[in-house]
């Protein structure tokens, strides 16, 4: 950790292919890439570490062949740190197409219906085919109003997977994160948290939030979480990445965090910009020949007029897709930057309150 701010911190994810910088918003890119965006187009952004899946890219194209072309960086021309899943998160959002055991979980692929059991040793194994640089254990993600005693079980199940996991692990090189649970019960996510440090991780993931309750009710969860983890290992939520949301995990001790909340806006004509966001379907739009947001420094901002981009939102061209994802994905980025700066300075707090007024205060445009 370089600083610290209240329990917002600053401080440096070490991995094989270099240093990144935390706070760090992480783009998605399920199947090997993010949607619309090259690695180029991330580099020119500063994304410091990019999401793989490890569900879809068993089934698609195979963990095998990636590990064939040489690891998952080769495979998809990515020369940065990336994070796998465990599909930790499909347990939750394929609940109708799967059965959980001891063993493991067994699926119904999304692609042909053939059906898959991921066991703890299986998604290890894969993670570390795919040659990722941090790869997650594998856990049951329960619906936020599910009974507590469905939550008491999955937490336990999920430490047990998660020693496992931890014994099957060999890949040196990767780092290997354990994943909190317990839903919104504070004394299950205490629960949770001992039992997954105990068994003893590189870096540690809150997870089961973001996942349908209330905002307030995720932060509440969160702010019993963090602060409990290990200060000296990596701490990550899984699954926020508005504006909003990214300062108020950044406020509570979270280090990294991930969303396709910028690509996915990108793809219904939103741009996310320190006023709110742009809906640039909207009529205002179509002779303003200003840019997205005059204080952003990527390619979309420096070229591109908003009236331009109207256009090619509203006539569906794939280019629109690409520009605004870009500008979406450098925006989320450099706040994170912004954050660290800020954190660093003892400034973070005032800051933020005040970054969130504007934001709030523009909405939707």
């Amino acid at each position: 950790m370089v600083a610290r701010d209240g329990e917002a911190r600053a401080g440096i994810l070490h991995t094989p292919r270099g240093p990144v910088e935390t706070p760090v918003f992480m783009p998605v890119g399920t199947k090997g890439t993010v949607k619309g965006l090259t690695p180029g187009d991330l580099r020119a952004a500063g994304a410091g570490v990019v999401l793989g899946n490890t569900y879809h890219l068993y089934l698609r194209p195979g963990s095998d062949l990636v590990k064939e072309a040489g690891g998952l960086h080769r495979f998809m021309g990515w020369d940065g740190p990336i994070l796998t899943d465990s599909g930790g998160f499909q347990v939750f959002s394929l609940a109708e197409t799967r059965s959980i055991s001891e063993r493991g979980v067994e699926f119904a692929s999304v692609y042909d219906g053939s059906r898959h059991v991921f066991t703890p040793e299986l998604t290890t194994r894969v993670q570390e085919d795919l040659g990722s640089d941090v790869a997650m254990v594998l856990d049951e993600c329960p619906p936020p109003n599910a009974p507590r005693e469905y939550h008491e079980d999955s937490l336990e199940r999920t430490a047990r997977w998660a020693a496992r996991c931890k014994e099957a692990h060999g890949k040196e090189d990767q780092a290997l994160f354990g994943i909190v649970q317990g839903g919104l019960y504070p004394d299950l996510r205490e629960r949770s948290l001992g039992l997954t440090v105990e068994v003893g991780f590189d870096g540690y993931a809150v997870g089961g939030l973001s996942v349908g309750e209330s905002r307030e009710a995720m932060l509440e969860a969160l702010a019993t979480t963090a602060p409990r983890l290990p200060a000296g290992k990596p701490r990550y939520f899984m699954g926020i990445g508005d504006p909003v949301g990214i300062l108020q995990v950044i406020a509570l001790g979270v280090d990294m965090f991930d969303c396709v909340l910028p690509t996915r806006l990108a793809r219904h004509g939103a741009a996310l910009t320190p006023d709110g966001r742009l809906n640039l379907k909207n009529a205002r739009h179509r002779t303003d020949f200003g840019p997205l947001d005059p204080e952003c420094s990527c390619e979309t901002c420096t070229h591109y007029s908003r009236a331009y981009l109207a256009h090619l939102v509203r006539e569906n061209e794939l280019l629109a897709h690409r520009l605004v994802s870009l500008h979406n994905v450098w925006f989320t980025v450099d706040l994170c930057r912004q954050a660290r700066r800020e954190i660093r300075a003892g400034r973070f707090e005032g800051w933020s309150r005040a970054w969130i007024s504007r934001y709030e205060e523009g909405r939707t445009a």
